[in-house]
């Protein structure tokens, strides 16, 4: 049976050889954690990419669309229609179903061949005009790029350039655009933030389940340690009294005291960083969603293959510049069973060019009403609330560039629908784009506050003032450093001691 004093030995124990295991891991996480706060993982940015493209003319643009779809296997079943720009040709990039891209030439209505190497280049130059560029062949996965989205674009091309940043390119070998561009400096910084804060020394691909279990398990012995770490800092702090050497702690060797004091003060927030990291990685998909999820196909009633407007490309891009925009790339889109046209700048502002009494106009968004009626399809009923945000609350909100959320598409207002369904599913459709921008049912809402919001301090208003914000987590960062260091310290000298302990015995 076991006594008080055996359970808290047993916790020592565990504290001591899980730290051991653990401290030096623990102080990587915490310092790359702080790196990661104003250095992201590589990616490509939406508002990057569109600033890169040159705008889109009528002339010498551009065969129909329908020539375009001709090039399809089954056209009719074509997903995504996009008019943009690659290697200096006016383009049609089409997504089949089950997610294969096929480019058409928009000017001759040809389907073009796999990426050569002068495209690959124009592209590159084109991305970064004024540099030239050096190949550095193909890679189907590296360090930069483990990224499920770029699995349709692999094996990628990658090209070093010349500029000031001394960017390295990753472009597609299946369309010929850039996908990727990562500068000297974050690649450098990189090696000490994202790319060692994720373990991706032994990530191999986009999806690598042993890579998913190793950091699961890494941060469980992780969480374990300090929470055993924090009893014992507790059990160990005279709350009424003094030791004899008239302190509240009974160390009084540098580290050892060090180490129990910054675990007492710095111990909870510690804590909550490993084990939000510990359910970032969905372990056992306890964060999985519940119910069905909303039915997009159904929101949509048709696609782009089967359901286009009646105007064609060069008069909508007519119509789209004599209306001021300057227009980058163009995308064929479907709600509620009508077409219209989704155009985007070089900023990432969009119009949409819809039908309206027998023509077509410019507008600025589409009318909510029709997002409203699209939207009882997601679920088979109604919403239970519809509200439109013009702020952001705590589960839609924009991220920071460097933060792994950068690039999402967080634009207000924003139309915001309760839905009744098994996992009460929050469901945010875009009024500028009509897409179904988030959505999240109660387990996915779970995961949000114990990863995200542990992890990240991301609500909103801590958000808007991002300077306080990352000022209180570096402070604390710093704190939690020296903690971790203080262990390292102890771990290496009770390794150390361990293992001369050892040798005595066999000799």
């Amino acid at each position: 049976m076991w006594s008080a004093s055996r359970a808290k030995r047993l916790v020592f124990l565990v504290h001591r050889w899980t730290g051991v295991a653990a401290c030096l891991l623990m102080a990587l996480w915490v310092f790359s954690g702080v790196v990661m706060l104003f250095v992201g993982y590589p990616k490509l940015l939406p508002t990057e990419r569109l600033a890169a493209l040159p705008p889109l003319s009528a002339q010498p643009c551009c065969v129909p669309v329908e020539a375009a779809l001709l090039q399809s296997r089954a056209p009719d079943k074509v997903q995504q229609i996009v008019l943009t720009t690659i290697a200096g040709r006016p383009s049609y990039r089409l997504k089949e179903e089950g997610g294969t891209l096929r480019v058409v030439d928009a000017t001759t209505g040809h389907a073009a061949p796999l990426p050569n190497d002068a495209a690959v280049l124009r592209s590159a130059q084109d991305f970064l005009p004024g540099s030239t560029a050096i190949s550095r062949g193909h890679t189907q996965d590296d360090r930069w790029t483990h990224s499920g989205s770029l699995d349709p674009h692999r094996p990628l091309i990658k090209m070093q350039m010349n500029d000031a940043a001394s960017s390295l390119l990753y472009v597609s070998s299946t369309t010929g655009e850039v996908v990727m561009d990562v500068p000297r400096y974050q690649r450098l910084w990189n090696y000490v933030g994202a790319w060692l804060h994720w373990v991706y020394m032994f990530r191999d691909g986009s999806r690598d389940p042993v890579w998913s279990w190793l950091v699961i398990g890494l941060s469980a012995v992780g969480t374990v340690s300090a929470i055993a770490g924090a009893f014992v800092g507790i059990w160990r702090w005279r709350f009424s009294g003094h030791y004899k050497s008239g302190a509240k702690t009974p160390y009084r060797e540098f580290q050892m005291r060090w180490h129990h004091l910054t675990g007492l003060v710095f111990g909870v927030i510690m804590i909550l960083w490993i084990f939000s990291g510990l359910m970032s990685m969905n372990p056992l998909g306890i964060f999985n969603p519940a119910g069905p999820r909303p039915d997009v196909k159904a929101y949509q009633q048709g696609s782009p293959g089967n359901t286009r407007p009646g105007i064609s490309t060069g008069e909508a891009l007519n119509l789209l510049n004599t209306d001021g925009f300057d227009t980058r790339e163009v995308e064929w889109k479907v709600l509620d069973g009508q077409p219209y046209l989704l155009a985007s700048d070089g900023a990432g502002s969009t119009r949409v060019v819809t039908s309206t009494g027998g023509g077509y106009r410019v507008r600025e968004t589409i009318e909510l009403a029709m997002l409203e009626r699209a939207a009882l399809r997601l679920f088979g009923s109604g919403p239970q609330s519809a509200s439109v945000l013009n702020t952001y609350d705590a589960y839609y909100f924009r991220r920071g560039d460097a933060s792994m959320y950068g690039g999402s598409a967080r634009d207000l207002p924003v139309l915001r629908l309760q839905f009744e369904d098994p996992g009460r599913t929050l469901v945010y459709i875009s009024p500028d784009s009509g897409d179904v921008v988030l959505s999240m049912d109660q387990a996915q809402r779970t995961g949000r506050w114990l990863f995200n919001f542990l992890h990240s301090w991301d609500l909103s208003w801590m958000l808007r003032h991002a300077w306080l914000r990352d000022a209180a987590l570096v402070l604390l960062s710093i704190g939690a450093f020296a903690l971790s260091f203080t262990g390292v310290v102890l771990g290496y000298r009770r390794l150390v001691l361990f293992i001369r302990q050892k040798i005595q015995r066999r000799f």
